[in-house]
């Protein structure tokens, strides 16, 4: 069953290729939605597809790339939203 989430990660997460990291992450397991920088400094991260690969993708926002050092993952199940893609915003 498809499902999506919506992610707000925290810590140094900007200037990191955060985002880039979490396209190609996103594009392993299958999955679409966006990442994209917001003005406080954190990251948004909608992920749409498959429950368990979407447990995966948040297991691994819980720390990003090897530069990032995330302070906190917030995640909540929102109603699907349709994506063709995983874009960077």
């Amino acid at each position: 069953m498809n499902v999506s989430y919506i992610a707000h990660i925290s810590g140094r997460v900007q200037g990191v290729y955060f985002r880039a990291a979490s396209q190609q992450k996103a594009i392993d397991y299958g999955l679409s939605g966006y990442a994209r920088n917001l003005a406080d400094g954190d990251v948004e991260v909608l992920i749409c597809g498959e429950q368990a690969k979407i447990d995966e993708m948040l297991d691994w926002l819980s720390h990003g790339p090897e530069q990032a050092e995330v302070s906190s993952v917030q995640h909540k199940k929102i109603p699907w939203q349709e994506h063709s893609f995983f874009s960077i915003g």
